[in-house]
């Protein structure tokens, strides 16, 4: 499963401070799907447009391994992964919010846009999810992963014991 950051994994806000220091910010939901998802055997990884040191940090701590960010070539990237990996782009779900992710959205074999992208994303996404960028749309999508391949209970079983 492969993410955008501005716009999916946050708001899409940008916090700039003095100094040229910038910041975002990330639902805790978010982060609990991916670890959810980790759990059942789903990989994550990050590609975006632009160049943020929280948003390396975000995915470090969330193991995730794939973190590419000042991508202008996301689909260069996208296949550079696939081939490096041993993956087909129909085993790949992807989650963009704006113009630059369809590229990636037209070769993916899940193409999932939040609730609040861009129109012309939501067209040409497979699925919208019910929530908005940064308000729960990646957990949207391992709750939809998971209860499709029959994997969800199991995840979530240990929280009810």
């Amino acid at each position: 499963m492969l993410l955008d950051a501005d716009g999916v994994l946050t708001d899409g806000k940008l916090y700039l401070a003095p100094g040229g220091h910038d910041g975002r910010a990330f639902h805790t939901r978010d982060g609990m799907g991916i670890r959810l998802g980790q759990r059942a055997g789903l990989e994550f990884g990050i590609i975006s447009g632009r160049d943020c040191g929280v948003v390396g940090q975000r995915g470090e701590e969330l193991s995730i391994t794939e973190i590419h960010q000042g991508e202008s070539d996301k689909v260069g990237r996208l296949e550079e992964i696939l081939g490096r990996l041993g993956l087909s782009a129909e085993e790949v779900c992807f989650v963009g919010d704006d113009l630059p992710d369809l590229g990636v959205m037209r070769r993916v074999g899940l193409a999932v846009a939040p609730a609040d992208a861009a129109a012309e994303v939501r067209r040409e996404a497979h699925w919208v999810t019910e929530h908005g960028g940064g308000q729960g749309a990646v957990r949207d999508v391992v709750e939809f992963l998971l209860r499709a391949s029959g994997k969800w209970k199991r995840t979530i079983d240990r929280y009810f014991e």
